[in-house]
């Protein structure tokens, strides 16, 4: 799919002479067809300037950016005000004429389109002031219209040509929380039946989940994804579930740098219980499956920060007498499911002892039951098995790391990170079997 915009080493500069400043440096970026993306940031960190550059509304400066497939740098003027026609733009102020209906504001925009028929015009306005759900204020002036309605009549305006890009510059700002949200989700509903992007700045950290992706901004860069979530820690449980309904969940954890997951990991310790109590994730099966994404997600991302070529999470379960692993990663496309007795193997010695193992060769071992590796084809040269306590101090599963990918054991260094990595871990963990069906937990 190619995008319907694409940024390249784009830079921007306010001013002249002495006083001549750079605003935007180096940014790339793409956005594909029905993609909702949201650009957050701190304020000055070039947000608007960036959306401005996109909807053609400022000239390209250095770089290239592309607009439904047309060059904005060095355009001509009929270009870009080609380029705006085909863009609907919806801002904080809403910029409404008073003097004119909400039905007459709406027809502005079809009043640009000369192929658009004249006798199907007041239809078309009515119709989508219906659809944002103003069909009994159709005639309503704006005086007579509230805040939150009369950026309903901006969404109309906006959408009403079938625009085929929104840009949306903090339209929420002036709301309170419930138009608000109600504003973003009737933009959100109506985009994507009529399959249109929209790259929306804002600073709204309660809307943050309706996009399919994040752009933060930060000093006139493009920073991470999780800058943009980590930030706003009350949605990350929220994001993260938008994320497992695209499939990027794990692409985005792994693709963090070590700084960002540890970042990311402590935010989570610290309010992922109160996140998965809040935050509604629709049913009990969602909840798991999510549950399941962001335990492989972190696994994952510890297996790669400690250089090893598997990493698997271990379930206590006491009752049966038995660890349980959902989540093995190995060769091949689906997981491999892991059912062991307590007292067997590296891990069951761990669980039952609570001491961390690390072991350089495993088959020297006493402990060690080849018999997975029979079952798997896999393997184990090298062994960093280590418990992950409750809150009650009591070992309920075993995290355990195999085979440096440099072929040498693991060290007292790694052995040391990855018990850094295991408390957080534990947080993660205990919190998540607390609200599910299992009977024990729930790994990943």
């Amino acid at each position: 799919m190619e995008p319907i915009i694409t940024i390249r080493n784009v830079n921007h500069y306010f001013g002249t002479g002495q006083l001549r400043k750079q605003i935007l440096f180096d940014l790339s970026a793409d956005i594909f067809p029905g993609e909702i993306v949201i650009n957050t940031g701190p304020s000055g960190s070039g947000k608007t300037t960036l959306l401005t550059l996109v909807g053609a509304l400022r000239s390209v400066e250095e770089g290239s950016l592309r607009t439904l497939n047309q060059e904005l740098n060095g355009a001509t003027t009929a270009t870009l005000v080609r380029v705006r026609k085909s863009i609907g733009f919806i801002f904080q102020a809403h910029n409404l004429l008073d003097s004119l209906t909400a039905c007459q504001n709406v027809q502005m925009s079809l009043e640009l389109d000369q192929s658009f028929p004249k006798s199907k015009v007041r239809e078309r306005c009515v119709a989508m002031l219906d659809a944002v759900g103003l069909a009994e204020r159709v005639d309503y002036y704006p005086q007579q219209l509230s805040g939150g309605q009369k950026q309903r009549v901006a969404i109309a305006r906006a959408l009403v040509g079938q625009p085929k890009i929104i840009l949306a510059d903090e339209p929420t700002a002036a709301l309170d929380k419930k138009s608000g949200r109600e504003i973003v989700e009737i933009l959100h509903q109506l985009a994507k039946q009529q399959g249109c992007s929209i790259l929306m700045v804002t600073h709204d950290n309660r809307i943050l989940d309706v996009a399919d992706r994040i752009l933060t901004l930060e000093d006139g860069r493009i920073s991470s994804f999780t800058s943009g979530i980590v930030a706003n820690t009350s949605h990350l449980l929220n994001a993260f579930a938008q994320l497992h309904r695209k499939g990027d969940l794990v692409r985005h954890v792994t693709n963090l740098s070590d700084r960002q997951f540890i970042e990311m990991l402590e935010h989570v310790t610290s309010e992922f219980e109160l996140l998965l109590r809040t935050v509604d994730l629709g049913n009990q099966v969602a909840m798991e499956a999510l549950i399941d994404q962001v335990l492989e997600a972190v696994t994952l991302k510890i297996k790669e920060l400690l250089r090893a070529d598997r990493a698997t999470l271990y379930l206590v379960d006491r009752e049966k007498e038995q660890l349980w692993s959902k989540i093995a990663h190995h060769v091949g496309d689906k997981p491999l499911e892991i059912q062991i007795p307590i007292n067997s193997g590296i891990a069951g010695r761990v669980a039952v002892t609570g001491e961390t193992l690390n072991i350089p060769d495993a088959y020297s071992h006493p402990d060690f039951n080849p018999g997975i590796d029979q079952e798997s084809g896999y393997r184990t040269r090298s062994i960093l098995s280590m418990p992950i306590y409750d809150r009650g101090k009591k070992v309920f599963a075993i995290a355990q790391l195999l085979n440096k990918d440099d072929g040498q054991p693991f060290n007292t260094e790694d052995e040391q990170k990855f018990r850094e990595f295991a408390h957080p871990l534990g947080i993660i963990l205990e919190s998540c079997t607390r609200l599910t069906t299992r009977p024990s937990a729930s790994g990943g």
